[in-house]
């Protein structure tokens, strides 16, 4: 089956916890990051939830592709379908990137079911700002992975308005 390539987007491009022979930015088209998920696990609880980004449809998302070697391919997937896939509020697919130095590859990826009960959709500043501030689960608070998603998009040197004013909330 070759090497595996994996879609990076949110906490997987700054921790992305498996072992990786290339590390390359890379875009995806017909999706885009969205702080659209109420998290119930890893950044809150059901009574608590957080806030997690998702990839949903529409635009396009800059995020990280990841080489994983073929050796690797079958702990990595279970390692993914572990720590992405505790509710099934995210669909596992395969989708086409561009690699920043203008490759085309196919990468796993996890987008977001609309029809899930934790699809928040589109929130204001101020709703998604108190959830995130409030938000704490097996992870830790929900306050940290938001900031260092903040941190790792100005890194790529993207901006996302929306996202820093949530951030200037907190």
């Amino acid at each position: 089956m070759g090497d595996l390539w994996v879609f990076g987007y949110g906490s997987l491009m700054w921790r992305p916890g498996f072992a990786f022979e290339e590390r390359v930015k890379a875009r995806l088209g017909g999706f885009h990051r969205s702080l659209c998920i109420y998290s119930h696990v890893h950044r809150g609880t059901p009574e608590r939830p957080g806030l997690v980004f998702g990839l949903d449809r529409g635009g396009s998302c800059i995020g990280m592709g990841f080489r994983v070697a073929e050796a690797k391919r079958e702990e990595v997937i279970a390692y993914l379908r572990e720590r992405e896939l505790p509710t099934s509020v995210y669909k596992e697919t395969t989708l086409p990137i561009r690699l920043e130095d203008g490759r085309p590859v196919r990468a796993l990826a996890y987008i977001v079911d609309r029809g899930h009960t934790q699809y928040a959709g589109r929130l204001d500043v101020d709703t998604a700002a108190r959830l995130v501030a409030g938000g704490h689960g097996q992870s830790g608070p929900n306050v940290d992975y938001v900031r260092s998603a903040h941190e790792e998009i100005r890194r790529l040197g993207l901006t996302d308005r929306w996202l820093g004013e949530v951030v200037a909330r907190l």
